[in-house]
């Protein structure tokens, strides 16, 4: 079974008052400035953090419950509570899937508050058996229910605000601790990827390819020229294939190589080869578009990517042309990693399935609706249209999603 999210629920956080998002391999989020693509992203961060962290600091770092809770209503809302299922653990399926639920709720008092949470993990074990784990003030309830309708309980304590997420992987097994392990690994490792082209561009210093045996390419690609040069020295069919998309988007380009301005052991720069000029160029020399495309291949060809990734308007500074080999290489990615992507771009949106995308558009309320058509619907309108492509449809207003 393939391991993946298949849905997210979102219930008061930032713009997204209340939606359910089914997901599949490539999920594109398009939709106008401010209709919630972005806080669907982070939502994923905000879990992340909260495994790093746990539930007050990530709530902090955003500036507080106020901030991250729905702002379209008279008042602050009483909770904010997150919702997914997946196919994450051994024995899960889409039929039996794991749940995982996070509830913070909170009540004003005077003129500060008090939060509080409930959280609940659902996980289908072997044949017949399953278990669920509930947490609520300084207790965490693990039930595990046999095939024959036999229940086993225990109780655990745990800190009033602490997260199961952050706290239950360090538990037994037959306490839920692998199970738990699981989901947060994958969570954990959940990446939002934005190329930082002042820092991608730039030299990177050898320290984690010499001293690391995983290869990582940072969430923003400041170490792009280490990643790369890692995946030439031991990835050869996957960097040739890097460098022949790079030739067939950049059709001046004519190979990359690398550079040691202080020797090979300490830094490393990306050179590009580039027909009609008399010396190789320096990636900090090359264009705005140049660099961003170099980020994403290095992301599409990572040999260990994480379980879900999110990218930022993916089309910023790329070239239609580009958009067509770009579509391509993250469709055969997501057989390794699960995508998450938001774009501005209906050149990019005519490249999609109607099943990849996600038309997000927010109302007079200040709410999101994601998805704003139903995938049946996006088909019926294809249909209707004698297959206009989707961009062309999104453009003219037919899929609704204001540009």
């Amino acid at each position: 079974m393939e391991k993946r999210l298949i849905e997210l629920e979102v219930e008061n956080f930032r713009s997204l008052r209340k939606i359910s998002v089914p997901l599949g391999p490539l999920n594109v989020l398009v939709g106008a400035n401010g209709a919630g693509k972005t806080n669907v992203l982070d939502v994923f961060r905000f879990l992340a953090d909260i495994i790093h962290t746990d539930i007050e600091p990530a709530l902090e770092s955003r500036g507080g419950y106020a901030s991250v809770a729905f702002r379209g209503a008279d008042r602050i809302p009483s909770s904010i509570e997150i919702r997914l299922k997946a196919t994450w653990t051994r024995h899960s399926s889409l039929k039996a899937p794991d749940e995982y639920q996070l509830r913070i709720s909170r009540r004003a008092r005077g003129e500060g508050e008090t939060l509080s949470r409930r959280e609940s993990f659902k996980f289908k074990r072997t044949q017949g058996r399953g278990r669920r784990i509930t947490i609520s003030g300084e207790k965490a309830r693990v039930v595990d229910r046999g095939g024959q309708g036999g229940e086993e309980e225990r109780s655990i304590g745990l800190r009033r605000l602490s997260s199961g997420l952050s706290t239950l992987p360090r538990l037994a097994d037959d306490a839920g601790g692998s199970e738990v392990a699981a989901l947060a690994r994958q969570l954990a490792s959940f990446r939002v990827f934005d190329v930082d082209v002042a820092t991608a561009c730039t030299a990177s210093r050898m320290t984690r390819y010499m001293h690391e045996d995983r290869m990582r390419l940072d969430d923003d690609a400041a170490n792009l020229a280490e990643f790369l040069f890692a995946l030439h020295r031991t990835d050869v069919r996957a960097w040739q294939r890097l460098e022949a998309d790079a030739r067939q988007v950049l059709p001046q380009l004519e190979g990359i190589d690398f550079s040691f301005p202080s020797g090979p052991a300490r830094e490393v720069v990306v050179v590009l080869h580039e027909s009609g000029l008399r010396q190789p160029t320096e990636l900090a020399d090359a264009s705005f578009g140049t660099i961003r495309l170099l980020g994403l291949l290095a992301l599409l060809y990572d040999p260990e990517p994480p379980a879900l990734t999110c990218i930022e308007e993916i089309d910023h500074g790329l070239h239609p042309q580009a958009l067509e080999l770009l579509v391509e290489r993250v469709r055969d990615a997501s057989h390794r990693t699960q995508f998450l992507i938001a774009t501005h771009s209906p050149a990019l949106a005519d490249r999609l399935r109607p099943t990849e995308l996600i038309v997000c558009e927010r109302d007079d309320r200040g709410e999101s609706q994601i998805p704003a058509v139903s995938v049946r619907d996006i088909k019926r309108i294809v249909d209707a249209s004698e297959d206009q492509p989707l961009g062309e449809l999104w453009f003219s207003g037919s899929l609704g999603g204001d540009l």
